[in-house]
């Protein structure tokens, strides 16, 4: 049922990153491809909504582990977003820069969603998974 859920999900998914990328092809102005990285971004949000969301809801009868999760996530959040403020400093106000803020926060949340679906695959027996596994 897992998997289903997940390939569902994936298949969901796919076709906004496809719009994403076939958006920055066919851009023609800076405004154009900012819009495409926000696109980018958005998509890569919203899998790790998903993704957050199934992690989150392993964890309704432990409420410890449920607060340190939500305190990494806001922590991680604000991680993200001061990084890419930085990634993207040496371009002052330059017309590139929201662009390549907006790339930043999409591949640190694509690897922010990566870290999620390992906690979520974690193999039965392993001590260091934070979640309980799917039953």
């Amino acid at each position: 049922m897992r998997k289903l859920f997940w390939s569902i999900a994936v298949l969901a998914f796919s076709p906004l990153m496809a719009m994403a990328d076939d958006c920055m092809d066919t851009a023609v102005s800076q405004t154009a491809m900012d819009n495409c990285a926000r696109q980018g971004f958005e998509a890569a949000d919203k899998q790790l909504n998903v993704v957050y969301r199934e992690a989150t809801g392993r964890l309704t009868d432990d409420t410890a582990v449920r607060k340190a999760l939500v305190a990494a996530q806001r922590s991680w959040i604000a991680f993200r977003d001061a990084e890419c403020a930085f990634s993207s400093s040496a371009l002052g106000e330059g017309s590139a820069r929201v662009m390549v803020n907006l790339g930043c926060l999409e591949t640190l949340t694509r690897k922010r969603t990566a870290d999620f679906q390992a906690y979520l695959d974690c193999p039965e027996g392993d001590l260091s998974c934070p979640l309980p596994r799917r039953e």
